[in-house]
């Protein structure tokens, strides 16, 4: 029988992440349900190590993992391919990076994409909404490869000081998605960002250099990032110096 899930009114606060279920249950991370998404309380769960993540049909569950995946953008793991990607594309006069130029059109798009083995999307109507009340305030951001005057892919996060937390990517162009990754990952180390949350463990994220670390050890990161001066949430083409050799000049 798994554990009693608090449930939580609008003023209720968050439970401490260690009462999170554990590994022995049927929900390892999961800490409640109930709440509301406005920018305030999405701002106190993520200073919290806690994040929202349902279904359609199912009431806002709060979750917080342990162990916690992570990356490290000084181990970043840039893989020849994507190095060989990276050079053509910052090469190239149609390519750029752009920061928070149509977030509604990234987290549309990663509502949109299908996931392997999953039927229909985590990112409801209900969390586009709040997301995009939360980049409104400043405070969720988005990273955009465009190709050509055209949004090939891109990812959102959120970032509350130095902390940020890894949301979601989609690629309508292969290698699109990475593209934007790599590039957020030359932002936080150009600004001293020490880990970007990628809250579960997937293979893909592994293969880039993402591992796990413990929830605590996760928290006490947070507590100090989010304590910060927020970050400078632009993208100077010379950041690729960050993973490339830097470009030569033609002139």
């Amino acid at each position: 029988m798994p554990p009693h899930l608090p449930w939580l009114e609008a003023d209720d606060p968050f439970p401490p992440p260690l009462r999170a279920w554990g590994p022995e249950t049927p929900a390892p991370g999961l800490l409640a349900a109930g709440s509301q998404l406005d920018v305030a309380h999405l701002q106190e769960a993520y200073r919290r190590g806690i994040f929202p993540w349902f279904s359609t049909g199912q009431p806002i569950l709060w979750w917080s993992p342990d162990p916690r995946m992570v990356l490290e953008p000084r181990r970043f793991r840039l893989h020849r391919s994507l190095r060989k990607t990276l050079l053509k594309f910052r090469a190239s006069p149609g390519c750029e990076i752009r920061v928070d130029h149509d977030f509604h059109a990234v987290i549309s798009a990663c509502a949109g994409k299908e996931r392997k083995g999953q039927n229909g999307t985590w990112i409801v109507a209900e969390m586009v909404a709040a997301y995009g009340a939360l980049h409104a305030a400043g405070h969720a951001h988005s990273i955009e490869t465009w190709i050509d005057g055209q949004l090939a892919g891109g990812l959102y996060c959120i970032g509350l000081g130095h902390a940020v937390f890894g949301e979601s990517m989609f690629a309508h162009v292969p290698d699109a998605s990475k593209i934007a990754l790599a590039a957020l990952v030359c932002l936080c180390k150009n600004q001293g960002v020490q880990l970007i949350d990628c809250q579960q463990n997937t293979t893909h994220l592994a293969s880039l250099g993402a591992h796990e670390i413990s929830r605590a050890d996760f928290l006490r990161h947070v507590t100090d990032a989010t304590s910060e001066a927020p970050l400078h949430w632009a993208f100077n083409p010379v950041y690729w110096n960050e993973l490339l050799p830097p470009q030569v000049s033609s002139a």
